[in-house]
């Protein structure tokens, strides 16, 4: 069970599999099981590392203010604790936003970057998002705020129910604070104006229904050689709603680029 201690906080996450890394950062309200669809398709062929933010899983819970860079460096903690010098990192919402700000300061570190969602600059209610866990049951709020990041119908789906009820089920060890804080770092840093320097390759992943669509079709215009692809019948968590689209969009980029290891998924 590693942790990261580099940026100050303890910062979990798992390592699965052996080969090229990729790195996989979840959205606001999840946590690492964001991706365990995944995980469980591309660690036979690469070394596949799955974070838990700062507020979630098994990571610490600051309450103090932080910044989406703060976070960054989270990650960037774990990549230097792993020896790790090039990985194609992978992120969804504001792991997306991590992930972007990983392409555009660290572009011999990344490889490419795949955005889901996709927003350069994160929500703009984000401190109304943050004030809405003020007197309000934490789990049934984070329910709420998922039920939005599915396609309509999807949470009430057996399977949708399922998995969402994954996320809130250990509500009672997270921080409102934390959680409302991660919105706030979200939204307070617009990176559209240097998107256009982004040398990194990337792709930008959107459900039919996805709440940053807009956002991130406006980000595949401005990232230079940016590939845009909208999956249907999913909304912002797309990677649990429709594994297998999602999948077979982000192998087909891979091989684009030249990313998939010699032999693996022959199948796809």
């Amino acid at each position: 069970m590693p942790f990261s201690t580099r940026n100050g906080l303890k910062i979990h996450y798992e390592v699965h599999g052996e080969g090229p890394a990729l790195i996989f950062i979840h959205a606001n309200p999840f946590d690492r099981r964001l991706w365990m669809y995944q995980v469980a398709r591309f660690s036979p062929f690469y070394r596949v590392i799955s974070v838990d933010l700062r507020g979630y899983g098994l990571s610490d819970k600051p309450e103090t203010p932080f910044t989406l860079r703060d976070m960054t460096d989270d990650v960037l903690g774990i990549c230097k604790d792993e020896g790790i010098e090039k990985a194609i990192f992978c992120g969804c919402s504001v792991g997306s936003g991590i992930s972007m700000l990983v392409g555009l300061e660290h572009p011999q570190l990344a490889q490419a970057v795949i955005l889901v969602g996709g927003s350069s600059s994160g929500p703009g209610n984000a401190q109304e998002i943050a004030a809405g866990f003020l007197g309000k049951d934490t789990a049934a709020y984070l329910m709420s705020l998922m039920r939005g990041y599915v396609a309509p119908g999807f949470a009430d789906t057996p399977l949708g129910a399922w998995l969402l009820n994954l996320f809130v089920e250990n509500a009672h060890t997270l921080s409102q604070k934390c959680i409302g804080q991660i919105f706030i770092a979200r939204g307070s840093y617009d990176m559209t104006e240097r998107l256009a320097g982004m040398k990194t390759p990337a792709l930008i992943i959107n459900g039919e229904y996805d709440i940053s669509l807009e956002a991130g079709t406006c980000s595949a215009s401005l990232i230079p050689g940016a590939e845009h692809f909208v999956l249907k019948n999913t909304g912002h968590a797309c990677c649990i709603e429709d594994p297998n689209g999602f999948d077979a969009a982000m192998i087909a980029f891979l091989r684009r680029n030249n990313l998939v290891p010699a032999g693996a998924l022959r199948h796809n």
